[in-house]
């Protein structure tokens, strides 16, 4: 059975939207686009490039799997965009169609959670989420995360779709690593009490 880890920045106040670029994510008329881009260090890069070179799968929600398409394939000298063009790719949608543009990409139709809880009973190769917000709220809804992955920044920002909302189900983290990077963000690592047992 695959464990799921989900890798997510955060501000101070849970904000996870948007923190790559200022056109990422405008929903709700969120103004504060690229957040995290001026936090970014070797020890961010390190932590990443560990992680992707572990040889798990990717999950992806649909808008977070389109916007990495639409930008990462197209960048030519990036230790990143090999391993995320060669990585195996599982996408979550009721919208899309086969085939998938991006080589390696497989498509989970249907219900998120009832599509992944399936894939992880049925992989050995773990998985990582990289944002999609969405995604992550229906694993959340059904206990289907095991380890969180939380760069949180120091910053507030005031707005913005959260992480842990109102009405998220109780779950019991455990703290397991933290790594403080050169620009103050604290990376924790965190399990679920549950799949430690």
């Amino acid at each position: 059975m695959a464990k799921i880890t989900i890798f997510e920045s955060l501000s101070l106040d849970g904000v996870m939207q948007a923190p790559g670029r200022p056109d990422e994510d405008r929903r709700g008329g969120f103004s504060h686009g690229g957040w995290a881009t001026p936090y970014a260090d070797h020890v961010m890069g390190k932590l990443a490039g560990e992680g992707m070179s572990g040889g798990g799968a990717m999950l992806f929600g649909r808008r977070t799997y389109e916007d990495f398409y639409g930008f990462w394939p197209h960048q030519g000298d990036n230790p990143y965009t090999e391993v995320l063009n060669n990585s195996r790719k599982y996408v979550v949608s009721r919208t899309l169609e086969d085939p998938l543009p991006w080589n390696n990409s497989t498509l989970l139709k249907g219900e998120a959670a009832q599509s992944v809880a399936q894939l992880k009973a049925d992989l050995d190769q773990d998985l990582v989420v990289l944002g999609s917000g969405e995604l992550v709220q229906a694993l959340l809804s059904h206990g289907l995360i095991d380890t969180y992955i939380l760069l949180i920044h120091p910053l507030v920002l005031g707005t913005g779709t959260r992480l842990f909302r109102d009405g998220n189900p109780l779950a019991k983290l455990r703290l397991v690593d933290t790594t403080p990077t050169t620009t103050g963000v604290i990376i924790a690592t965190f399990q679920d009490d549950a799949s430690l047992v």
